[in-house]
């Protein structure tokens, strides 16, 4: 007897008043097959909009002791989960795996959308879009009237030096050319924090990395450990060693 087929959740990350929801109406009407249901979970913190109302099976998610609270829509082929676009995107993503998990859900893709005229006015907001862009499988550049061509490209080539595997794809109007293709559950992110099986690091006693299938002299313990998301790694005062910006700051 064949297990049942789990519900699909795409996590919707970039920060508050960027239009996420305007992009998602687009993503739910013209990228779903014919007959697909789909649901939208959105943070209880951020504001009503007009847009709400092209959003089908609409709830709500909130904060419980740092936890996610929250279940998710029965029924649906497609969940939409938009992240809290006031707080750290990753301490949402740490406690997001858990929840879907716990949910019964599986990852569709992880989106990152973009507030490319408010990235532009504020600097050190590339930092934080970092962050986002790590743990993305496709980017979507929304609000881009009256930035400089400059800027959009040097934001993309900030990101193609780096030789993400990422889609970037441009939002025109609230509108994407092609929202099928930003929906097809392949992953395509650099953070390995949501696959199945996690690459393992191999160390000696002392510490040291050392290849899987070199040979140890003796009877030369070898510790194998998950590898750790540059994003949650912690000093030793248990502090993120990659310090984001804070996002409400600027909105």
């Amino acid at each position: 007897m064949n297990a049942p087929q789990k519900t699909l959740v795409y996590l919707v990350l970039g920060a508050a008043g960027s239009g996420r929801r305007e992009v998602l109406a687009d993503l739910i009407e013209g990228g779903l097959a014919e007959g697909e249901t789909a649901a939208v979970l959105l943070a209880a913190g951020e504001a009503p909009d007009a847009v709400d109302a092209r959003l089908p099976g609409l709830a709500r998610w909130s904060w419980q002791d740092e936890t996610i609270a929250g279940r998710l829509p029965a029924g649906p082929a497609a969940v939409f989960f938009v992240s809290d676009g006031r707080r750290n995107p990753v301490e949402q993503i740490e406690v997001f795996k858990p929840w879907l998990e716990a949910q019964g859900g599986e990852l569709a893709r992880v989106l990152c959308i973009v507030d490319c005229q408010r990235a532009e006015k504020n600097p050190p907001l590339l930092a934080w879009y970092e962050a986002c862009v790590h743990f993305a499988d496709v980017v979507l550049l929304n609000r881009r009237d009256g930035v400089e061509n400059k800027w959009l490209s040097d934001f993309q080539t900030h990101f193609k030096k780096q030789f993400l595997p990422c889609l970037f794809e441009l939002v025109k109007a609230g509108r994407l050319k092609n929202p099928a293709l930003v929906l097809v559950p392949e992953a395509r992110r650099m953070s390995h924090y949501f696959d199945a099986e996690q690459d393992w690091i191999f160390t000696d006693a002392e510490g040291d990395v050392i290849d899987e299938d070199e040979e140890t002299e003796g009877d030369e313990e070898i510790e194998a450990t998950p590898e750790e998301d540059p994003y949650f790694a912690r000093d030793a005062a248990g502090r993120r060693v990659k310090k984001l910006p804070d996002i409400a700051k600027f909105l």
